[in-house]
């Protein structure tokens, strides 16, 4: 008899590329390695509210949302990571004293700035064109209107409690780093988590707040040992993860850089990565 494992997936660039399609073998794998009574998690930088049904509709055993900020059992929120009032406060005073574009992730909600929406709608609508110029057949994991465009859209009063993630935006190719220098003493910033804008964009959670750390918290609270965990990614939200499993597997698709990080590498999405990694380790 199988022992049951269990997995952690990132979805953009991992179950999906970025934004849009889901890999069809991705979705029979998860279903698959459930049936045969391993536990599959996503594991993703969005947050929970931009989970959407599409995607949750895969079936899953519960998720890591905001990068590590929190985690949920079946939906259940077990773990909540969030930034004390007064980081939240100094991360957006220095965001819009840069002038740079960002939103703010809680458990439930988007807080974004007014320049958000238009910075996404420009990337759909050119994504879209792409692809039909590349001959895909998609399959939107949102519909016709991507819902997130209507959160970014909503543009209101930022909220300073509950938030665990920042995502900035920004046509400054050195944010990252000018991010970096004056956040980093009580912060974890990232780049590369948004392709198209390289080190114009990255995300900001508390320090020790990750994916990688929270897996470790949830796998103590299901009794579960990290030896026997997969956990499959693409960018570099996902290191952490990839360190922390008894076998981090990168996508195809990922840069070298996140690679390096990883035991061993599968396909890329389109090339049933998540499927081929799945067969590779007896999940189905």
């Amino acid at each position: 008899m199988i022992s049951p494992r269990i997995a952690f997936v990132d979805a953009d660039g991992t179950l999906m590329e970025t934004g849009s399609m889901i890999a069809e073998s991705a979705i029979d794998a998860v279903r698959a390695a459930r049936h045969n009574g391993h536990l599959v998690y996503l594991s993703t930088g969005r947050a929970s509210v931009e989970i959407y049904p599409a995607i949750r509709d895969i079936g899953f055993d519960g998720f890591i949302s905001s990068g590590g900020g929190f985690a949920e059992i079946g939906d259940e929120l077990v773990i909540e990571r969030t930034m004390p009032e007064a980081a939240v406060a100094r991360m957006i005073s220095f965001y819009e004293e840069s002038g740079y574009d960002f939103y703010l992730q809680s458990f439930d909600e988007l807080f974004p700035s007014p320049g958000v929406h238009d910075r996404f709608a420009d990337y759909y609508a050119s994504g879209e064109k792409r692809k039909a110029g590349a001959g895909y057949a998609t399959a939107s994991v949102t519909g016709a209107v991507d819902p997130a465009l209507k959160a970014f859209a909503d543009v209101r009063p930022f909220s300073l409690t509950g938030i665990a993630k920042s995502v900035f935006l920004a046509g400054d190719l050195r944010a990252y780093d000018r991010v970096s220098d004056a956040l980093s003493g009580d912060f974890h910033v990232i780049t590369g988590t948004i392709p198209h804008m390289g080190r114009g964009s990255g995300e900001v959670t508390l320090n020790g707040v990750n994916k990688g750390s929270t897996i470790l918290r949830l796998l103590d609270r299901l009794g579960l040992d990290a030896a026997s965990a997969l956990g499959i990614g693409d960018s570099s939200n996902d290191i952490e993860m990839l360190q922390v499993c008894g076998v981090g597997i990168a996508m195809g698709n990922a840069s070298d850089a996140v690679k390096a990080y990883a035991d061993e590498v599968t396909t890329t999405v389109q090339g049933d990565g998540v499927w081929n990694a799945f067969r590779r380790h007896g999940l189905i």
